[in-house]
C-alpha cells in the first residue's frame, strides 16, 4: 500500500512529522508538502507562476506552492505512481465546521480525493502541537482499520473524503471516534489594522468566530465531549432542498425546461 502525506503548515511542520512516523509502519508513505505555511489557501492552485520541488534532509519533498499544488503535482507526474490513500496533517489547529471551506488541510486531500483517490483530513482541535503524540496513535488507528477496505478492491471503489479532528487532550482522555456533521461559526472576528513605519495602513484577518452550530450530533460538540470525530465531506455543493425554490425565478426571466 502506498500514502501520500501533505499539509498546509509546511514540511517543517510537527504535525506532519508526527503523522509520517505514525503511518510509516504501516504502509509505503511519501511527503510532498508546502515549503512554507500555506494555511486557509482551500483548494488554491498556482497558474501564474512555476512551482519548483526540492528534497529536504529527512526524504520530504517540498514545493514552493499550495496544499493543493503539492498533491496536484504529485499526482500527475511527480510520484510515478498512484497512492492508494492520500492524507493530509496533522493540521495546528481546528478544521470543524466553516473551517473546511477555508482549509488548506481539507484542500490538499480534496485535492486527492478529484482525482479519485480515498482521502483524509487530520487536525487537533487546538493550535500549538500539544499531546501530538496522541493525535498521530488516532490518525494510525484510523488509517490501520481502513487500509484492508483499500487493498480488497481499490479500483472498484467509489472515492471517499474523511476530515477528522482529534481532541487536544493525553490517549487517556480520548474517548474514541464518533460520526459527527459539520457544525456552523458565527462570523469572523473584525479585521484588525496596524500602521507601518512608513505611515501606511496594514490589514490582518481576524480570528475565525466562535461555534455557533454546536448541539448534539456535531463535530464541535462531539470534539468537547472527547471523541475525535469523522465527518465525510463531498465536493457538490448544490443546495438540493432549494432547487424547486429557483425554478419559478429561472421561468421568469425566460427558462424552459425544453
Amino acid at each position: 500500500m502506498k500514502i501520500l502525506i501533505s499539509n498546509d503548515d509546511g514540511y517543517q511542520a510537527p504535525g506532519i512529522q508526527a503523522l509520517y512516523e505514525a503511518l510509516k509502519p504501516l504502509a509505503d508513505v511519501e511527503v510532498v508538502a508546502p515549503e512554507h505555511n500555506n494555511s486557509a489557501k482551500s483548494n488554491a492552485l498556482t497558474l501564474h507562476s512555476p512551482l519548483y520541488v526540492h528534497r529536504a534532509p529527512n526524504g520530504f519533498r517540498y514545493v514552493n506552492g499550495t496544499p493543493a499544488d503539492c498533491v496536484h503535482i504529485a499526482l500527475t507526474g511527480l510520484l510515478g505512481y498512484r497512492p492508494d490513500l492520500v492524507v493530509s496533517g496533522i493540521n495546528n489547529g481546528a478544521n470543524m465546521g466553516d473551517d473546511t471551506i477555508y482549509s488548506g488541510t481539507v484542500g490538499a486531500a480534496m485535492e486527492g480525493y478529484l482525482f479519485g483517490i480515498p482521502a483524509i483530513a487530520f487536525s487537533q482541535t487546538e493550535k500549538g502541537w500539544a499531546h501530538l503524540d496522541a493525535a498521530a496513535d488516532k490518525a494510525a488507528e484510523l488509517v490501520r482499520r481502513l487500509l484492508p477496505s483499500l487493498e480488497t478492491a481499490p479500483d472498484r471503489q467509489a472515492p471517499w473524503l474523511l476530515n477528522v479532528n482529534i481532541p487536544c487532550r493525553p490517549a487517556s482522555e480520548i474517548r474514541g471516534f464518533k460520526v459527527a456533521r459539520l457544525g456552523r461559526r458565527h462570523a469572523a472576528e473584525s479585521v484588525i489594522t496596524q500602521v507601518n513605519p512608513r505611515g501606511d495602513t496594514m490589514y490582518w484577518i481576524g480570528s475565525a468566530g466562535p461555534a455557533k452550530d454546536d448541539v448534539d450530533g456535531t463535530d464541535f460538540h462531539a470534539t468537547s465531549q472527547g471523541y475525535a470525530t469523522i465527518t465525510p465531506l463531498q465536493v457538490d455543493l448544490t443546495d438540493h432542498d432549494r432547487l424547486a425554490y429557483w425554478a419559478p425565478t429561472a421561468a421568469a426571466l425566460g427558462g424552459s425546461d425544453r
